[in-house]
């Protein structure tokens, strides 16, 4: 029988990317997943797992080059957010079928934050593309979404791993996958190579992008692109230290960590490096959890 596994995913932008590989390695050796819970990415690819779709996705991923990528992007230039996400999500209905939480076959959680009622606000129930659009609201980036009396935002910015809200099971083990750990990086072996002329294609793509949100600050140009990474160097900041406390308080049989310096949150281009990152991240984890069982049999 195989072992049941109790799954919680962090969020972490294009870094969430990295769970796809993890699940895979998972699953390869013989672990089941019963239950899943997660935030902002990870809500996502829990979200797509439970629906049956995450080969799909992850195929799709890997054919996102940078141009594919920008073109998704629908710019607001709101004082909500910088993206509507209006294209990406209709994308996202290919994988995230418009069905209720509770027809999986499975439990699942994705976490949101009302930022009006200050609250984490947890899904359960009810229509699971409107939880992950909600999860994966990030402030300042993708426009937050309205509810009839209060504003939801990335989960994260309260609770990026929801280790609390996973729904355990008599016989299982609880897994957790942080994308946001203060470790090394060490690029995987794949054998797909970047095309240089793609990269010269995206930074161009990617000088539009900082262009436009030069329109939201009167500063100077290097003021401009510092103020935005500010943004997000503050909440990946937050994000990290909240997890932090999380792992502390509710340990994990088994924690995965990949590195926060992997990729940039918006580098989801780099895909099938990022799969192949927390595919090697599992095998780690997996080696430490199997050394530790045969170390207290020997014991024992």
């Amino acid at each position: 029988m195989k072992q049941k596994v109790a799954l919680v995913l962090s969020g972490g932008g294009a870094r969430g990317i990295a769970h796809i590989g993890a699940i895979e390695e998972l699953e390869k050796n013989g672990f089941q997943i019963s239950s899943i819970a997660g935030t902002s990415m990870g809500a996502v690819v829990g979200g797509v797992y439970a629906s049956g779709k995450l080969e799909a996705y992850k195929e799709w991923l890997y054919t996102l080059d940078k141009m594919k990528l920008f073109n998704l992007l629908d710019f607001s230039f709101t004082t909500e957010g910088l993206v509507k996400g209006d294209k990406l999500f209709h994308k996202m209905k290919e994988f995230i079928s418009d069905q209720n939480i509770e027809d999986f076959g499975m439990p699942y959680a994705a976490v949101a934050a009302d930022i009006i009622n200050k609250k984490e606000v947890i899904f359960t129930e009810g229509n699971v593309f409107n939880a992950i659009r909600a999860s994966v609201a990030i402030p300042t980036v993708l426009t937050p979404v309205k509810t009839a009396d209060g504003l939801l935002v990335d989960g994260g910015v309260i609770n990026n791993i929801p280790i609390e809200y996973i729904t355990r099971t008599p016989g299982d083990i609880l897994i957790a996958v942080n994308v946001n750990a203060d470790i090394p990086y060490i690029k995987p072996v794949i054998q797909k190579t970047e095309i240089v002329a793609e990269q010269s294609v995206y930074q161009k793509r990617l000088k539009d992008f900082y262009h436009h949100l030069q329109k939201l600050n009167p500063l100077s140009n290097e003021e401009k692109i510092g103020y935005f990474n500010l943004i997000n160097k503050t909440i990946s900041l937050m994000m990290f230290h909240i997890a932090k406390v999380s792992i502390e308080q509710h340990p994990p049989d088994i924690l995965i960590e990949v590195s926060a310096d992997c990729c940039g949150a918006f580098d989801f281009y780099r895909a099938e490096e990022m799969v192949e990152t927390g595919r090697a991240a599992a095998i780690q984890s997996l080696e430490k959890y199997n050394e530790g069982g045969i170390r207290k049999l020997a014991q024992g």
